[in-house]
């Protein structure tokens, strides 16, 4: 089993996680942002992992550490886990409707960190959740991930549904790009030889 656990204390939060890949959809999260909390909490499931965060942060001041950090955490989290990376599939994508709203997921774990997102949420909040901060927390992931992210809504009203749908495309094409293939058993998925 792929397993990962982190301690990541600093002066702005305090974050505690484990990570199982092979995992059967199980949570425990506890950010302080409840809307936070519940898009990992559908990422987990839909992505078949186990995941536990506990996340303490300066939200007197604002979320912006919270989310970035837990973000950054959960980068970690994966890249202990994958660890060579060998035999993986390396990338994968998910597009998903949820109601009136279509999103694309697309993720490629080849070391190189890059992010375009694109979520067409024009409010401030949705839920108890700064909006723009969902960029921060998605760029805290592919920097300590090593992964190369793509998100997009392509059209939607929910603002909850956009960030919604985000998320369960996310967890999707991530359940693919880590998951094993036989026939690549032993081998680095790219002709570099090195990711």
């Amino acid at each position: 089993m792929r397993t990962a656990s982190i301690e990541r204390i600093t002066k702005e939060t305090q974050i505690r996680g484990a990570l199982r890949i092979e995992g059967k959809g199980q949570y425990r999260i506890s950010t302080g942002v409840r809307f936070l909390d519940h898009m990992l909490e559908l990422f987990t499931r839909h992505g078949g992992f186990n995941l536990t965060i506990d996340a303490t942060g300066d939200l007197d001041v604002d979320q912006h550490h919270t989310v970035e950090d837990v973000g950054i955490a959960l980068g970690q989290l994966f890249t202990g886990a994958l660890g060579d990376r060998k035999g993986i599939n390396r990338a994968g994508y998910f597009v998903l409707p949820m109601d009136e709203t279509l999103a694309v997921v697309a993720v490629d774990l080849g070391g190189r960190p890059a992010l375009v997102y694109k979520d067409l949420v024009r409010v401030r909040l949705v839920g108890d959740l700064q909006a723009e901060l969902l960029e921060d927390f998605f760029g805290g992931f592919v920097t300590h991930a090593g992964a190369n992210l793509h998100a997009k809504v392509l059209y939607g009203r929910s603002n909850h549904h956009k960030v919604e749908a985000i998320f369960k495309c996310f967890a999707r094409a991530m359940k693919y790009a880590c998951s094993r293939d036989k026939s690549l058993r032993g081998q680095l998925p790219s002709t570099k030889g090195l990711l």
